[in-house]
């Protein structure tokens, strides 16, 4: 699936609406260049959730959690991650379970990372973006089959 995103106002609207159709436990992967918005994805996927706290990237800490009632958000950048085999050393395996896992430079976790439900790249396009959505997993094929996408941006 192929969307259009014209402004970072739309991105936070897609990062909302998939947060409204996802459920623990779910593993969402964000590509992209630096800059491209993969971050203010996570924003909106996190204010769609009532959250109102800071969300930076967690380039340097390498995971910022996010609890709520009944599970919890980890979100992942491994920018600076210069050996897969680290997130064994931060006890990456115990996020696994009933967590929403938000992960940006997933490659950089190649052979440690498990298979993501939905695999989302993000890339320049005039300016604004074309982000491109796949499902790689049943669960991430029910994500976004039940996704909503009213027009973004307007």
């Amino acid at each position: 699936m192929e969307i259009h995103i014209p402004n970072e106002f739309a991105m936070q609207e897609l990062g909302g609406a998939l947060a409204q159709v996802s459920a623990p436990p779910c593993r969402i992967y964000l590509e992209g260049n630096l800059g491209a918005g993969k971050t203010t994805l996570v924003r909106g996927f996190l204010r769609a959730l009532d959250y109102t706290g800071p969300v930076k990237s967690p380039t340097y800490a390498l995971i910022e959690p996010y609890a709520f009632d009944s599970y919890s958000i980890y979100h992942l950048d491994l920018y600076r991650l210069s050996d897969p085999e680290e997130l064994e050393y931060i006890g990456f395996r115990d996020l696994l379970d009933d967590s929403i896992l938000l992960v940006e430079w997933p490659d950089k976790g190649d052979g440690i990372l498990p298979d993501p439900d939905v695999s989302i790249h993000i890339q320049y396009e005039n300016e604004g973006r074309l982000v491109n959505l796949q499902a790689l997993t049943k669960t991430g094929e029910q994500l976004l089959s039940n996704l909503k996408l009213e027009v973004l941006g307007a």
